[in-house]
C-alpha cells in the first residue's frame, strides 16, 4: 500500500468518525428532556358555609367581632378560622336583586379574590326550592319539553361559564325532582332524568374542571334509593342535608348512610347542609325554625359548646369516611340583621355562626384545617 493510499484511507476513517460524532450530537440535541413529574395536588377538604344572604345583610352595616371580641370584617373572621369555601344560591329571575345572577356574580368575585372556593347552588326556580317545592321559573312555564330542555341547557351553560364554580350543584334538595311539573321525579320520571342529564351536560361543557353535585335532603333508605335511581348519571359528589329536626336525631344513622353510599358508589361524599342552635332564645320577632328542647339531640344542648360539638361530630363522621370530601354549614350569616322587633327577618339567628352580639361563636374553630 502506498503512502498516498494510506493517507487517503486514514482521512476517510477520520471523516467517518467525525460524521458519526456529529450525527450523535444532533440526535441528542433533538431528543426532548424527560418531563419532570408534576407535584401531586393536595386534596381539598371543603370547610364550607352557605352565606347567600350576606350581600343583603351587609347593607345593614352591622359590626362583627371575632372570638376575642375584637371588631373585624365579617369575611375576615370566618376565613381566619379556617373557612375555605362559600356556597351561594342562585335563583333564575328573583323578585328583587337578591340571589340574582348579578348579585351572585359580584359576590363570587369578592370571594375568589380572597382565595375562597365557590360552591354554586342552582335552585332552578325564581324562589326557594326544597323537597316540598320546586316551582319552575316563570319564564319557562308552559314550554314544550324540548324547548324547556334547550332553555335549561343554555342557562346552566351560561352561568357555569360566567361563574366558574369549584362545585356546581344541580338543583337544591331534589328528592322529588325539580322544574315541576316537567321534572317531577315521581310523576314524570323520564322527563326528570332527561332534564337532569341536560343540566349536567351543560355544566360539563361550560366548565369541565368544576365538580358536579347532586343533592338529597335526608338520610337512611330514602337517600340510598335516590342515588341508586341516579347511579348512571355523570356527577362527582353525593350531597346530603342533615338537620336533626327533620332527619332524625341519630348521628349513627347518618354515619351508616354515608358508609353505605361510600361503599357502593365512586362519588365523593359531603354533608351539604347542616346547622345546630347555640341557644333556644331569639333575637328578633321572626319565628325560629328550632326553638324547643325536644328538637335537640341528647348530649348536644343548645349552647355554644353544644353547637360546636355537634359540628365537630359532623366533621369527624365525614373525615372518617374514605370518600368524605367536606361539610357545609347553612345559615351561618343569618343574624337578626333587621333589628330586635323585625317579624320578617331571621328564623335562624339562634343557629348562626355569631351570637346575638355578632361575636364569633366557638363553632367557627371547627373550620380550622
Amino acid at each position: 500500500m502506498t503512502l498516498i493510499m494510506m493517507r487517503t484511507k486514514m482521512k476517510k476513517a477520520s471523516f467517518g468518525k467525525f460524521f458519526f460524532f456529529i450525527l450523535l450530537l444532533s440526535i441528542c440535541a433533538c431528543k426532548k428532556p424527560a418531563k419532570e413529574p408534576s407535584p401531586p395536588q393536595e386534596a381539598i377538604f371543603y370547610r364550607a358555609a352557605d352565606l347567600s344572604a350576606w350581600p343583603e345583610i351587609e347593607l345593614a352595616q352591622l359590626e362583627f367581632f371575632n372570638q376575642d371580641s375584637i371588631a373585624a370584617n365579617f369575611l375576615d373572621i370566618l376565613q381566619s378560622e379556617g373557612l375555605n369555601t362559600v356556597r351561594l344560591r342562585l335563583w333564575h329571575q328573583p323578585d328583587g336583586r337578591h340571589h340574582s345572577l348579578a348579585e351572585v356574580d359580584s359576590f363570587s368575585r369578592v370571594l375568589k379574590a380572597r382565595g375562597l372556593k365557590l360552591w354554586l347552588c342552582l335552585h332552578l326556580s325564581d324562589t326557594w326550592a326544597d323537597p316540598g317545592q320546586q316551582q319552575i321559573p316563570a319564564a319557562w312555564n308552559n314550554l314544550p319539553l324540548s324547548t324547556l330542555q334547550d332553555s335549561l341547557y343554555h342557562y346552566v351553560y351560561r352561568v357555569s361559564r360566567l361563574l366558574k364554580p369549584d362545585i356546581i350543584q344541580i338543583g337544591n334538595e331534589i328528592n322529588a325532582g325539580f322544574l315541576w311539573p316537567y321534572g317531577d321525579r315521581w310523576q314524570q320520571p323520564a322527563s326528570f332524568k332527561t332534564l337532569l342529564d341536560t343540566a349536567i351536560l351543560a355544566a360539563r361543557a361550560a366548565h369541565s374542571s368544576g365538580e358536579i353535585m347532586l343533592h338529597y335532603a335526608g338520610i337512611n333508605q330514602g337517600a340510598l334509593d335516590f342515588f341508586e335511581d341516579l347511579a348512571e348519571f355523570d356527577f362527582d359528589i353525593i350531597g346530603l342535608s342533615y338537620y336533626p329536626i327533620w332527619h332524625g336525631k341519630s348521628l349513627l344513622e347518618l354515619e351508616n348512610t354515608l358508609d353505605a353510599l361510600g361503599a357502593k358508589y365512586r362519588q365523593s361524599l359531603m354533608i351539604a347542609e347542616t346547622a345546630y342552635p347555640f341557644t333556644l332564645d331569639w333575637n328578633d320577632w321572626t319565628n325560629n325554625i328550632v326553638g324547643l328542647e325536644d328538637q335537640l339531640i341528647p348530649g348536644f344542648p343548645a349552647s355554644p359548646a353544644g353547637q360546636a360539638n355537634f359540628i365537630k361530630e359532623i366533621r369527624r363522621i365525614v373525615e372518617a369516611n374514605p370518600k368524605g370530601l367536606g361539610f357545609g354549614y347553612w345559615g351561618g350569616e343569618l343574624v337578626a340583621w333587621k333589628g330586635a322587633q323585625a317579624s320578617d327577618a331571621s328564623p335562624f339567628e339562634n343557629q348562626a355562626l355569631f351570637n346575638f352580639n355578632n361575636r364569633a361563636l366557638p363553632v367557627q374553630s371547627v373550620f380550622n384545617p
